[in-house]
C-alpha cells in the first residue's frame, strides 16, 4: 500500500457512501448554491452565539450525511472531524450528542483532506466498516478568532479571502451498497503533506502561505505515484484564491507541469467573486468540504470526472504565533478520488 514518500494506494477499497452539506445564506447564492443540501437563513442557526451556531451546522450536516445514505449512528464507529476554533470547540460541542467516538483534527482549512485521509487508512486497514468526515468554518466565528470583531468594521485587502459558512460530512465505508448498481466515488489513494514555510507573514494573504504547501504536495504526489497532471481529469485545491492559484500555477510551471486547463480551486468556485465581492475568493475548514459535496462528487457520479486529485490546502497560524511575529507555515493534504462501478 504504501508508495515513494508520503503516498497510500489503498489495497481495500474505501467508498464515500454518502455526503451532505450544510452552509449560509451567502454561500448559497454562490454558483454552487443548488448542489447544497441545507441553506440556512439564519446565520446563527438559531443559537445563542456564533460558536454555538457552527456547533449546530455540525450537527446538522452529519445527521443529514447519515439519513441520505439511511446509516444508524451505532453503525459507524469513528467520526474523524475538525474546525479552526482554539481547542475544536465547534466539533466538540457540535458531536457530542451523536455519541459516536471522535478523533479531533486541526490541519486549518486543510481539515477535510486530513479527515478523509486518516478515514480512509482506518476503512481500508480494517479498523472500521463505517467512518464519517467532517469540517466546518463559519464566518463569524473565524473572524472573531483570528481578525477583527464583525462590529469593528476593518477594511480588508484585495488578498483577503472570505471565510465560508458551511459544513461538509462523508460517510466512508468498505463497502458499496448491496446490490446497487450505480455508479460510486471511492478514495484510491492519499498523499499526506508536510509543513511548507517560505516565510509569508500577512495573515490577510492566505493563499500566498498556502500556494507553496499545494505545489509540494502535488509533486510529491506525482513522484510517489510516478504519474504527472494528464492522470487526473482534475486537480482541486482547497481555498487558494485568486492570490494563491496564480503563484501555485507558477510554481508548477517553472517545475515543467501545466496545470493551467485543469486546475480549480474550490474558494474560487464557491463564490461570484464578481457579483458578491469576497476579494480572493473563499477560505476555511467548509470550502473544501462544502464544494466537495456540492461540486466535485456530482461531477464525478455523472462521469464527467473520472479521476480527481483534491488538495485541501491549510495555513497554521493561530491568534498567539502570528502576534509573536512568527511567519505562517503551510500544509495540503491530497485525496485520489476514482468513479467506479457500483455492482460490488
Amino acid at each position: 500500500m504504501q508508495k515513494g514518500k508520503s503516498s497510500l494506494l489503498f489495497e481495500h477499497s474505501v467508498y464515500i457512501l454518502s455526503n451532505a452539506c450544510v452552509a449560509g445564506k451567502k454561500e448559497g447564492e454562490g454558483p454552487l448554491g443548488q448542489g447544497i443540501d441545507v441553506i440556512e437563513q439564519d446565520p446563527m442557526f438559531g443559537a445563542d452565539n456564533w460558536e454555538q451556531a457552527e456547533s449546530a451546522m455540525q450537527k446538522q450536516a452529519a445527521d443529514l450525511a447519515l439519513e441520505k445514505g439511511d446509516i444508524h449512528r451505532k453503525d459507524v464507529r469513528y467520526l474523524f472531524a475538525g474546525d479552526l476554533l482554539g481547542q475544536l470547540i465547534a466539533t466538540s460541542f457540535g458531536t457530542v450528542d451523536l455519541e459516536i467516538p471522535l478523533f479531533g483534527l486541526y490541519g486549518a482549512c486543510s481539515t477535510m483532506g486530513e479527515a478523509l485521509s486518516l478515514g480512509a487508512m482506518c476503512v481500508s486497514a480494517g479498523y472500521a466498516d463505517k467512518v464519517l468526515a467532517m469540517a466546518s468554518s463559519h464566518y463569524a466565528t473565524a473572524e472573531k478568532q483570528f481578525r477583527f470583531p464583525l462590529g469593528y468594521g476593518n477594511q480588508r485587502p484585495q488578498s483577503a479571502t472570505w471565510t465560508v459558512t458551511g459544513c461538509g460530512a462523508v460517510v466512508l465505508s468498505s463497502k458499496w451498497k448491496a446490490g446497487d448498481k450505480s455508479p460510486a466515488v471511492r478514495i484510491a489513494g492519499v498523499t499526506t503533506g508536510k509543513m511548507v514555510d517560505l516565510g509569508t507573514k500577512d495573515s490577510m494573504n492566505m493563499g500566498a502561505a498556502m500556494a507553496p504547501a499545494a505545489w509540494d504536495t502535488i509533486m510529491q504526489n506525482f513522484k510517489d505515484l510516478e504519474v504527472d497532471e494528464t492522470w487526473y481529469d482534475k486537480i482541486i485545491t482547497g481555498d487558494l484564491g485568486v492570490v494563491g492559484q496564480k503563484a501555485l500555477l507558477d510554481f508548477m510551471k517553472n517545475s515543467g507541469h501545466d496545470l493551467a486547463e485543469r486546475h480549480m480551486d474550490c474558494g474560487l468556485e464557491i463564490y461570484d467573486n464578481g457579483r458578491q465581492d469576497t476579494h480572493s475568493g473563499g477560505s476555511g475548514c467548509g470550502c473544501a468540504a462544502v464544494t466537495l459535496c456540492a461540486h466535485i462528487l456530482p461531477k464525478m457520479l455523472s462521469g464527467e470526472w473520472n479521476r480527481v486529485l483534491f488538495i485541501p490546502t491549510g495555513a497554521l497560524l493561530s491568534t498567539v504565533s502570528y502576534n509573536e511575529g512568527q511567519s505562517i507555515p503551510g500544509i495540503a493534504h491530497a485525496v485520489v478520488l476514482e468513479r467506479s462501478g457500483g455492482d460490488k
